[in-house]
């Protein structure tokens, strides 16, 4: 199985190089190539990617400014031909930095790393206690336990919490492979909930906080896996 990627170069010839050795590798699909920040993220934001790669100094905003607001983090692959970055590669927590030019055999030492379980902790967002979602014109960090469950509302989605909801452009089908799966399950093509918050089920629905949310036949299967049923 390939990952999914997407190349964030405002350098025709290096976006160029990247492909080639993306498509040598074969392990590696490119989804697309962007060379500014404001077209990657309005990519990204609808689409999810396996991998990044990405430049920094672009026309505009930066690579990091793409980072500081993309809603989910994929694994991130820095290419740059500066040194300097390096640590603010270290601060964004990034899998790998490729300094250009750089060789194949180089290339594919950035690939072994998004296999190993340190490059995995590294960019993996399932793996935290917390979340940010861009809403209103900001980044809005969102505990895990504060969701009660995520509904979709088209290209939008709504976080509901306890006491506030937050409304986001984002996908079902994005979110569904970026939460931390050990707080959060898929129910209905529409909802994701908490598995933490359910009060009760019913047949094909269950209750958190008084809101019903429809449980479907091709998901009750996992959601009742998942509870502890004595």
């Amino acid at each position: 199985m390939k990952w999914t990627c997407v190349i964030v170069e405002d350098l025709q010839v290096a976006a160029d190089y990247l492909v080639k050795c993306c498509e040598k590798s074969a392990l590696l699909q490119v989804k697309g190539h962007f060379t500014n920040v404001e077209e990657a993220l309005d990519y990204l934001n609808k689409n999810s990617v396996d991998v990044l790669f990405l430049d920094v100094e672009m026309p505009g905003a930066t690579g990091f400014d793409l980072l500081d607001q993309l809603a989910y983090y994929p694994k991130v692959i820095l290419t740059t031909s500066k040194s300097e970055y390096a640590y603010n590669a270290f601060e964004y927590n990034v899998t790998d930095f490729l300094k250009k030019p750089f060789t194949y055999q180089r290339f594919q030492e950035s690939l072994n790393k998004l296999t190993t379980p340190a490059g995995e902790n590294n960019i993996s967002s399932t793996a935290t206690d917390h979340i940010f979602i861009k809403c209103d014109g900001k980044l809005v960090r969102l505990n895990n336990d504060d969701i009660l469950f995520i509904e979709s509302m088209g290209d939008y989605v709504k976080f509901v919490t306890i006491d506030k909801k937050y409304i986001t452009h984002n996908t079902i089908k994005n979110l569904e492979e970026k939460v931390n799966r050990q707080c959060f399950i898929k129910v209905h093509r529409s909802y994701i909930i908490n598995i933490n918050k359910i009060d009760d089920i019913r047949e094909n629905d269950l209750f958190i906080k008084g809101n019903e949310i429809p449980v479907s036949k091709a998901h009750k299967a996992d959601v009742l896996k998942r509870l502890n049923i004595i």
